[in-house]
């Protein structure tokens, strides 16, 4: 075989790699439709491979949206995970310019993720909230062990439900400003919803 004949030689993807590239093509999909619009056909087609191998991966498109959904999520967790004996106000800054960098780059993805509320399928929307939850007490688990917020947090129930409703105040706040908002910097965006969670946990 000759180098051009080598070169043109398409290199045959591990399972990680395709199971990535699927979950890749999804998020796009997934985010520019409803649930209910996007068709396994369409995956198939636009990577390439046959549907029969698709669904080798993915059984249903319940569970290939599912794993989209996971994806991101596992993503978004492990960018804003706590540092242990980082003060939760440098952590929120710094997660912040983290996950708006991924709002960013992975639009599609992001979008795809929160487009699971509205799925109509009751396991996607399980997936889904699963995934919100985690970063829920992700969050709360940070502030109960730091030296400003912990005590605070002992004494307040009612912090649980300001994480809650902050992260689908951040939601919608990045939701908009991907629909090309020429507004708000990322600095901007970032300062507004540092402000909006400190503004009710603050002592």
């Amino acid at each position: 075989m000759s180098a051009n004949q080598g070169e043109r030689t398409r290199r045959r993807l591990s399972t990680e790699e395709r199971r990535e590239q699927l979950l890749a093509v999804g998020a796009r999909l997934f985010s520019e439709s409803p649930y209910d619009e996007v068709w396994i056909e369409q995956v198939a087609e636009i990577a390439g491979v046959s549907r029969g191998l698709l669904y080798h991966y993915f059984p249903t498109k319940r569970d290939f949206f599912a794993a989209v959904v996971d994806r991101e999520s596992e993503r978004m967790l492990r960018m804003t995970a706590a540092v242990p004996g980082l003060a939760v106000r440098e952590q929120l800054t710094a997660n912040l310019d983290t996950y708006l960098a991924y709002v960013e780059e992975h639009a599609h993805g992001f979008r795809a993720f929160h487009r699971a509320e509205a799925s109509g399928d009751r396991a996607v929307r399980q997936v889904y909230r699963r995934a919100l939850a985690a970063q829920e007490k992700q969050i709360l688990a940070a502030m109960a062990v730091d030296p400003e917020f912990g005590p605070v947090f002992e004494q307040r129930p009612d912090i649980r439900f300001a994480v809650r409703g902050w992260l689908a105040f951040t939601t919608a706040v990045c939701l908009e400003w991907l629909r090309g908002s020429e507004e708000l910097t990322r600095d901007q965006v970032r300062d507004l919803c540092a402000r909006a969670l400190l503004g009710v946990i603050a002592p």
